[in-house]
């Protein structure tokens, strides 16, 4: 389709699609799996528009397609009304909508510049970039190379730059606070942020031992001096740090528990089944060096120990096992979370004991060995309204919701054990809304481990909202019913004053 005239003194790109005709936006569509569409309601509406998306067009070349629709004129005005799309309606009188293989996609409704409709293009699941973000605008973003060595020369305050990957847990969960101490720090440090992911910035990761994400470096007069390296900082902890910023301290190796000085039998891979077939009654600790309710567990297993190691006829004896180095009776016992109690009486496997936590209570079921109350049965056996999904159904359910707020947990977690009744709940306050959806992943079944890591996860509980399939936000709210219905009924109410909207203006 030609051009009007004007919009060749624009110096539109040619690698627009000027489309007024259904069966041309159908082969289109079929024929291109990326596309974003403009659609305006009359040529000099959509002026400003082609200009900044002729240099997207420009940037995605190859990866994506950029097409025009003026619903203004008589032909293209019957596609806009067949793919119920009405560009009088928005306040520029323009309406950018993607399709992705095929079919419909989502509304683009991010920031309308050149580096975030690229971006968008390049991964149209992705998260919005973090200068998207109104609360980062303090944050200096930095995208390229040369951009970074111009800042470095030219900066004579002390800088603190934030390396990152866009899909990185820590970051997302540090960035709020960084970017509030971006603000308040104001004229006096700069923050700056900039995403290294990609391979053409190894240079840089090279220069600045970029081993993981984030990485926090920080400057005086463009000369780097130290690692920032308190991931879980506050925005005044950064402050505080600022004050007297030096290296990290290094940290004292921790003891193994197994080298400490204790009366538990600390069993490996290679003594375990002998030890375990020379006494008659033994209850087995499973633990980690770095899980803390081991560690406040710890003494009182101890101290039962030693009562038991000291008692004339003592009901059994106290062993322990490092899971995370005898990874073979990690996989035999199936042990998935930390501390797992397992009695073995005459050499068998007997029980599973998830109660025992006090020098008391060990003792006290010693003496009396018996069946522990069955399990709870777990979240998804129970008939409830929440979703629960598996890594490979997990985007096809997703789009099928406008709204979708999934929580990803693990059974032994406490935090998550806290917060499924109160999302169970919400899910129910819902169930009838049918573009609505509360979902889980359980992260501890391996099915869900790449899953779980592709989405941000990185600790227990993890909730991301997700519009249509496509993520949107980590949830970070209040984590009892009110918090999780009202940050659905918000965005059920922003849906119904669109509709009204719409009709208002029609």
């Amino acid at each position: 389709a030609f051009l009007p005239a004007f919009v060749y003194s624009l110096k539109v790109s040619p690698l627009i699609e000027k489309i007024s005709d259904h069966k041309d936006f159908k082969k289109l569509l079929r024929t291109r799996n990326n596309v974003l569409v403009l659609y305006s309601k009359s040529a000099a509406a959509a002026e400003s528009s082609l200009r900044l998306l002729s240099s997207v067009a420009q940037e995605v070349k190859g990866r994506g397609t950029i097409s025009w629709i003026d619903c203004g004129d008589t032909e293209s005005r019957k596609l806009c009304k067949k793919m119920k799309v009405d560009p009088n309606s928005k306040e520029k009188g323009v309406e950018l909508l993607h399709y992705k293989d095929g079919a419909f996609h989502t509304e683009y409704n991010r920031a309308v510049t050149l580096k975030s409709i690229v971006a968008f293009l390049k991964d149209p699941e992705g998260a919005p970039l973090w200068e998207e973000d109104p609360e980062a605008k303090d944050v200096v973003h930095v995208d390229s190379e040369k951009e970074l060595r111009r800042l470095l020369k030219k900066e004579d305050k002390p800088l603190l730059m934030m390396f990152y990957a866009p899909w990185c847990g820590v970051c997302k969960r540090m960035m709020p606070s960084y970017q509030q101490a971006a603000t308040e720090l104001k004229g006096k440090y700069v923050l700056a942020g900039m995403n290294v992911y990609s391979a053409e910035f190894e240079r840089i990761k090279e220069e600045y031992n970029v081993r993981g994400y984030p990485t926090i470096c920080y400057f005086e007069k463009g000369k780097f001096l130290f690692h920032f390296e308190n991931y879980g900082a506050t925005a005044a902890d950064i402050a505080e740090w600022l004050k007297n910023p030096q290296a990290p301290q290094p940290q004292a190796p921790e003891t193994p528990w197994a080298d400490e000085e204790n009366v538990v039998y600390h069993l490996t891979d290679e003594d375990f089944d002998k030890f375990i077939k020379d006494h008659s009654s033994v209850l087995v600790m499973f633990h980690a060096p770095w899980c803390g309710h081991c560690k406040k567990m710890k003494p009182e297993y101890e101290k039962a120990a030693e009562f038991l190691h000291v008692a004339s006829d003592s009901p059994g004896v106290l062993a322990a096992v490092d899971a995370t180095v005898n990874k073979a009776l990690a996989e035999r016992y199936r042990i998935s979370g930390f501390p797992t109690l397992k009695y073995f009486k005459d050499g068998e496997e007997k029980y599973t004991l998830p109660h025992l936590r006090t020098k008391k209570k060990i003792i006290g079921w010693l003496l009396n060995p018996e069946a522990p109350p069955p399990p709870e049965p777990a979240w998804e056996e129970k008939q409830t309204s929440v979703i629960h999904l598996a890594g490979e159904d997990f985007r096809e359910s997703l789009k099928k919701k406008k709204h979708t707020l999934v929580m990803f947990y693990a059974p032994w977690c406490p935090h998550c054990k806290n917060a499924i009744p109160h999302f169970t709940t919400a899910a129910e306050v819902f169930k009838e809304d049918r573009k609505i959806a509360y979902a889980a992943v359980d992260c501890a079944k391996e099915q869900n481990h790449d899953l779980c890591k592709q989405e941000g996860v990185d600790g227990y509980p993890t909730f991301n909202y997700y519009n249509y399939g496509k993520f949107v936000e980590k949830y970070t709210g209040e984590r009892g019913e009110s918090g999780f219905t009202t940050f659905m009924r918000t965005l059920r109410e922003r849906d119904h004053e669109r509709v009204g909207k719409k009709k208002d203006e029609l």
